[in-house]
């Protein structure tokens, strides 16, 4: 009984191990649901509407007797996409039912980016007024403050532990229920050093001076205030901003210092003293003796003329006494003629005072 009772390791059944282990079998397309092209095409048109489908792209086995048909979509805006139509058939019979027309990508399909929370979306500048931006209960940049609400005496600052929570995160005065982080801290201070008003900035770089010596600048309080602080200037680009101590900008208080100008008196006007002007009088020549007066003048540049004239047009004056004569006369003539006129033209005519 105790052999019988024994097992035989030869005839034993061996232990199924990982790769013995039956594997899924794979669907066999089955031919007369591949064969209902034309019913799969009625059903993607009774959906889409006649005209919107395109040919047929390929088909599908989904299970035993179950396939389903792909069809092109011609609609404008799903360039790539396919109509999916899936034909089943109950065993041992050849009809074929409709299953479900459903509208899929393709591989050149244009689809959505991946889904990215809501608060992973967020950028500067996006949270507007009356906009609720909550804080999550397990954000890393906060850590718990010590407020003192849950005791019935507040524990001083000097008899807190070091392993307690209020030592951790509590800061003196402040009586929040979360502050920042330590991760919270070297963000914030990452985020303000490598923007506009860091050190790195053009400003900056063009700078006289830091904002470290600037008396404008007010430092911030807490860890921050090691490296950052706010510009009170209204003059300066980063006014109300948050500054790095190394940045720094034209209206630095030390840069360029005004002297100082010495007021000036105003002028004084004497009003007791008067200065006498004498201008020149007013000389009226009479219509006759200007007159006389151009006719010498006349004479006078005709001698001056004829005295000039140079020995050669003398002799040939001498050979011809008639026209010498005639054109002396008329030169003069001419001479005085214009002489009187340049008078009359001077000449003021008198004026009747009586």
């Amino acid at each position: 009984m105790g052999e019988n009772r024994g097992v035989n390791a030869a005839t034993a059944t061996p232990a199924r191990t990982a790769d013995s282990r039956p594997r899924a079998r794979q669907p066999v397309l089955d031919q007369v649901c591949a064969d209902a092209v034309d019913l799969a095409l009625a059903a993607a048109e009774d959906v889409a509407g006649i005209g919107e489908v395109g040919r047929h792209v390929g088909m599908l086995a989904e299970g035993d007797r179950v396939v389903t048909h792909l069809f092109e979509c011609k609609e404008r805006g799903y360039r790539g996409w396919n109509w999916a139509v899936t034909l089943t058939r109950a065993p041992r019979t050849k009809f074929v039912t409709l299953d479900e027309t459903v509208l899929v990508a393709g591989d050149q399909s244009v689809l959505a980016p991946d889904w990215v929370p809501w608060n992973e979306r967020l950028r500067p500048g996006d949270l507007g007024p009356g906009d609720l931006l909550p804080a999550d209960e397990g954000d890393n940049r906060l850590v718990p403050a010590y407020t003192g609400a849950d005791e019935e005496r507040p524990q001083a600052y000097r008899e807190a532990t070091r392993d307690s929570l209020p030592l951790v995160g509590y800061q003196l005065g402040l009586g929040r229920p979360r502050v920042l982080s330590r991760e919270g801290r070297e963000d914030a201070a990452e985020r303000w050093h490598e923007g506009d008003f860091g050190p790195h900035s053009p400003m900056a770089q063009a700078a006289p001076a830091r904002c470290s010596g600037c008396g404008f600048l007010t430092p911030l309080a807490g860890m921050l205030g090691q490296g950052f602080g706010v510009c009170t200037n209204e003059i300066a680009p980063s006014d109300g901003r948050v500054v790095s101590l190394d940045y720094g900008c034209g209206a630095h208080s030390e840069a360029a210092v005004v002297p100082a100008t010495h007021p000036t008196s105003e002028p004084v006007v004497d009003e007791y003293v008067y200065d006498t002007v004498t201008f020149g009088e007013r000389v009226v020549v009479p219509a006759d003796e200007a007159s006389q007066a151009a006719a010498a003048a006349a004479a006078v540049a005709v001698s001056e003329q004829v005295a000039v004239r140079e020995p050669a047009e003398a002799a040939k004056a001498a050979d011809a006494d008639g026209v010498a004569e005639a054109a002396v006369a008329a030169e003069v003539e001419s001479g005085a003629e214009a002489v009187a006129q340049a008078a009359a033209v001077e000449v003021e005519e008198p004026v009747d005072e009586s």
